[in-house]
């Protein structure tokens, strides 16, 4: 709703900052006038009765106006850039992988000398693990963040990360960091003054004087690492308080009801966008928000507080798009990308989670009805947004669909995901996996999946027994995964190592401060003496890096593989075969996956109940081309094979 007097603020601020108000800062000028009220409202449904919420309110708008000014002109023109486009994230274009820095290439440095590799590959857009300083042994991967503004020593400086951004700036690559809201390290200077006494730092977490409203607040909150870190909250002795750590002690739950913690962390919000970040990544953002008798997870004023990030970024820094790192079922993660009259408007990406685990589903069963019965729900993604779709990433797999999925296709929900952790796991009569039980909670029976691509495909344990039929299949099997992740729309995001067909590094349990954690199995340290059979097409490495080269190839020529929510899902003709159709104007492409350990056959039939009768067809993977037969005639897959099949008239 308009306000004279908000308006009149708005105005007075830009003049007092010498905002160029007709002049060369006129688009900002404009975006803050635009999101000025929309900013407000979101703030008071939070703040509206906090005693500081009008310092609190001046200090957020100061904020927008300060880290516009700082924002270098390179990236206020590439803001401009993008805007143009519209939503840039959902090109065909862009494809991504996710690294770890120091496992990769040593450190920033050498990540800089390995732009050339990116760029044989194909990936444009990199998603750097955490950089920013964490204390050894106990980071939690970096995501326990001491210093938001300070590269972490064994990285490399502040100066070696701004020279590989201005490296990959000059080559068009795109850049994802990570920022931790739900808590800092115990080690942030935050934590220390706290834990010094100081009352102001102290309500920057939950500190409660005895355990009687832990003890209200653990009757409802699941535990995220049972095995670990049980409880949520934890004892500080030099305070003699309990303080919330919903994820592992050393981590500290910020207090996101004090208006001063939500400014501190859009500083750092800004900040990384004027580093020249173009996907900002927000960690675990379901867990933001508390309330006593709930999770504490997915709550409405969590959605409410990313959504004022989202219009804060849109003023500031309108060229960085924000992901979403909620893996939730199918039907809470929708929410993220907002809801009501904030449809498409909190986060721009989220990851597909139950995707991937839908896919690793079908490779166990050889079975995708569970997968055709969960797309209804991850089909309602706005127009707008877009996905982080792959097969692998640095953490487990959870199986986080719902049971009624399951119990569509037939199956019982408990005997089925029993099934899928003893295939993974290895210990299911005929699994070819090699991976591990994460996180395994003795009072459920719940647990996540470890392991790499690689090793989870079976190739692992085939090399061990040295059975070629079953290697043959276990890298039928890994290109089959990454094809339809390729496919599917959003954005494709790989996994380090997964190009090179890297099984699972047991390292990790030598390290003190990771063997705990069997994530690290598929957290390899990159050999770059075996990277180079990569150049022998004959050998593992070769055959996956060659086949996962040709897919981003073949994705980057088809604009039709855009994310404008353009897929339609064939009828299920075989259960063994999932297959989609992309549409765009009067094309269309087929997209089809077998994962059956045998040949399974689609009639003709089901090419033709899509809006027009296809003739002959084009499969940019073999290169064959097809005339479509008789309803009653078959195109046959191959065992563990796909087709991408473009009607040609």
């Amino acid at each position: 709703m308009y306000s004279s007097e908000l308006h009149a603020f708005g105005e007075k601020l830009l003049k007092e900052h010498q905002i160029e108000i007709k002049g060369k800062d006129i688009l900002f000028a404009e975006r803050f006038r635009t999101h000025l009220y929309a900013i407000e409202n979101l703030f008071n449904e939070i703040y509206g009765d906090h005693p500081h919420r009008n310092k609190g309110f001046d200090q957020l708008l100061l904020s927008l106006i300060t880290h516009y000014k700082e924002r270098n002109a390179t990236f206020i023109q590439k803001d401009a850039d993008k805007q143009k486009v519209g939503n840039w994230f959902l090109s065909h274009e862009i494809t991504g992988m996710s690294l770890y820095v120091d496992r990769f290439a040593e450190n920033l440095q050498g990540l800089t000398h390995k732009l050339s590799y990116f760029k044989e590959l194909g990936v444009n857009f990199l998603h750097l693990m955490p950089v920013f300083e964490s204390p050894a042994g106990e980071s939690d991967g970096g995501y326990a963040v001491s210093n938001f503004r300070k590269v972490d020593a064994r990285f490399g400086t502040n100066e070696d990360l701004e020279k590989l951004i201005h490296q990959m700036q000059h080559q068009k690559m795109y850049l994802m960091l990570d920022i931790v809201l739900n808590h800092t390290s115990y080690h942030h200077e935050w934590a220390k003054k706290a834990k010094e006494g100081d009352s102001f730092y102290q309500d920057f977490f939950y500190f409660f004087d005895d355990r009687d409203l832990p003890n209200q607040y653990d009757q409802t909150m699941p535990e995220i690492f049972p095995e670990s870190s049980p409880g949520s909250f934890s004892y500080v002795r030099e305070l003699d308080k309990w303080v919330m750590t919903v994820f592992h002690h050393y981590q500290w739950d910020l207090n996101y009801r004090n208006p001063y913690v939500f400014n501190a962390m859009l500083d750092n919000v800004l900040h990384y966008a004027n580093l020249g970040v173009d996907i900002l990544r927000i960690d675990a953002p379901a867990f933001i928000w508390k309330e006593l008798g709930t999770t504490c997870q997915n709550l409405p004023k969590a959605h409410t507080l990313l959504r004022l990030i989202k219009k804060c970024v849109q003023v500031a820094s309108p060229g960085m798009a924000l992901l979403g790192e909620a893996i939730v079922a199918p039907a809470e993660i929708i929410k993220y990308f907002g809801t009501d009259d904030f449809t498409a408007q909190e986060c721009d990406i989220a990851y597909s989670a139950t995707q991937m685990a839908l896919q690793w589903d079908a490779l166990a069963t050889g079975d995708t009805r569970v997968m055709l019965a969960a797309q209804h729900d991850i089909l309602q993604k706005p127009y707008g947004c877009t996905w982080i779709n792959y097969t692998r990433c640095h953490d487990d797999i959870g199986l986080g669909y719902d049971d009624y999925m399951i119990e569509r296709a037939g199956f019982n929900p408990y005997q089925h995901r029993t099934y899928l952790k003893n295939y993974y796991a290895g210990w299911q009569e005929g699994s070819v996996a090699a991976g591990a039980l994460f996180s395994v909670n003795p009072k459920t029976n719940d647990a996540r999946i470890s392991g790499s691509l690689a090793s989870l495909c079976g190739l692992q344990k085939a090399v061990e027994w040295n059975q070629p039929h079953e290697i043959e299949n276990a890298l039928r099997k890994i290109i089959l995964m990454q094809a339809q992740t390729m496919c599917i729309g959003g954005i494709p995001m790989l996994f380090y190592g997964d190009e090179l067909a890297y099984t699972n590094d047991y390292s990790y349990l030598q390290d003190s401060g990771k063997s705990y954690d069997n994530r690290w199995m598929h957290r390899p340290i990159m050999n770059w003496e075996k990277n180079e059979k990569r150049k022998n097409s004959s050998s593992f490495e070769g055959r996956i890096f060659l086949a996962t080269q040709k897919l981003i190839e073949i994705r980057k020529s088809l604009p039709i593989l855009s994310d404008h929510k353009n897929i339609t899902w064939m009828t299920p003709h075989n259960i063994h075969v999932a297959g989609f159709v992309r549409s765009i104007e009067n094309k269309k492409l087929f997209c089809l996956f077998n994962y059956k350990h045998a040949g399974s056959y689609i009639t003709w039939h089901a090419f033709k109940e899509h809006g027009m009768l296809p003739i002959r067809l084009l499969d940019h993977w073999t290169g064959e081309s097809y005339q479509v037969g008789n309803d009653h005639e078959y195109f046959i897959l191959p065992a563990y094979s796909f087709a991408i099949l473009e009607v040609l008239e």
